[in-house]
């Protein structure tokens, strides 16, 4: 694979194009759509082998691989009149778009493959789910830090899903960096803190020998802090409203 375009040059299409020529070798040619055209330039800048093209049309002309990373709310008019010849490979990382969706859009007949890349894939320490499974992409995203095929669309919008939680963990470190704040803790002594912490958590996921639940009891006290932290203000009707929210999210993508 030696020639990768993307439409829609967003925090995701970022993130790819960091993560396919930041010291790799060989890195592949990548073509960018004038769409972001900031970020676009700033990474022709930056990597040799990226190349901003004038239009979308030329961005599909002149790549094997096209990945389609614009809003979903703007897939009509970025789309429109677009000609993807059967030999290229389309990879569709818009949210809540399906491929028939965007078959009709594109009205071709090459591959369609939906993918979820994370911006960690910038440090290619991410897995990205796909579907369907497809050499050329599965090759593509192990380069970036592995692939995870899945069965069916459906296995695929819970994992979809699934990463709408990201931001909700921030803000959760934020408040707790406010609250220390609050407390007389200098904002940098609490947000450096914090980041510390939960950094430490991190590391500790890549014990795959042990499951989330028994991490959990794990780090857990009788009677102690963080037991206390979790039944007093993570409770069962918590835990309800989360899944309800997951639940109303998944039923919007699919």
């Amino acid at each position: 694979m030696q020639r990768i375009g993307i439409i829609g040059v967003g925090e995701i299409g970022r993130a790819i194009v960091t993560g396919l020529c930041d010291g790799a070798d060989p890195s592949p040619a990548v073509f960018l759509s004038p769409r972001g055209a900031r970020t676009a330039a700033e990474l022709s800048e930056r990597f040799e082998g990226v190349q901003v093209c004038a239009d979308n049309q030329e961005v599909v002309d002149r790549s094997e691989v096209v990945i389609i990373a614009v809003r979903r709310l703007d897939r009509h008019e970025a789309l429109a009149g677009l000609r993807v010849d059967g030999d290229r490979v389309v990879v569709n990382v818009m949210s809540g778009v399906g491929d028939d969706d965007l078959r009709r859009t594109l009205a071709t007949d090459a591959p369609l493959v939906r993918a979820i890349p994370l911006p960690a894939v910038r440090e290619r320490r991410s897995v990205t789910v796909t579907y369907p499974s497809h050499p050329v992409v599965d090759a593509l995203f192990e380069r970036l830090g592995g692939s995870h095929p899945v069965a069916d669309e459906a296995a695929f919008n819970v994992f979809s899903a699934l990463t709408g939680t990201l931001t909700t963990h921030y803000r959760y470190l934020a408040t707790l960096t406010s609250w220390a704040i609050g407390h007389g803790i200098a904002s940098d002594e609490a947000d450096r803190y914090v980041r510390s912490l939960f950094q430490g958590v991190g590391r500790a996921l890549g014990d795959e020998t042990r499951s989330l639940h028994r991490l959990a009891a794990d780090h857990e006290t009788p009677n102690g802090n963080n037991e206390r932290i979790r039944t007093t203000w993570f409770t069962a009707a918590n835990s309800e409203a989360l899944g309800k929210a997951l639940d109303d999210l998944l039923a919007d993508l699919t």
